[in-house]
């Protein structure tokens, strides 16, 4: 099973719901539910037959930016701009 959030700033337009409804209802054995509040949606899934690229390619796809929540900015991964914080 993967479970999966992704914010994508505009996503409670309703043209971009539409649009996202369409491809990802294709998707067989995918189950969501959006925060339109948030600009969140909540993907959940028993058999692991979609990859993170092609879902970022559906949003894409919708002209939306999709942020996977818990994913760390190159920023921080290079730790060239960041110090450890120490007590």
């Amino acid at each position: 099973m993967i479970e999966l959030e992704v914010y994508a700033a505009g996503l409670r337009a309703p043209d971009k719901l539409m649009g996202l409804d369409l491809e990802l209802g294709a998707v067989p054995g995918l189950r969501y539910k959006v925060d339109t509040l948030h600009d969140i949606i909540f993907l959940e899934s028993d058999d692991v037959a979609i990859s993170l690229e092609e879902i970022r390619s559906i949003f894409n796809k919708l002209d939306l930016t999709a942020r996977f929540v818990g994913q760390t900015h190159s920023v921080a991964r290079s730790q060239s701009a960041t110090q450890v914080i120490r007590p």
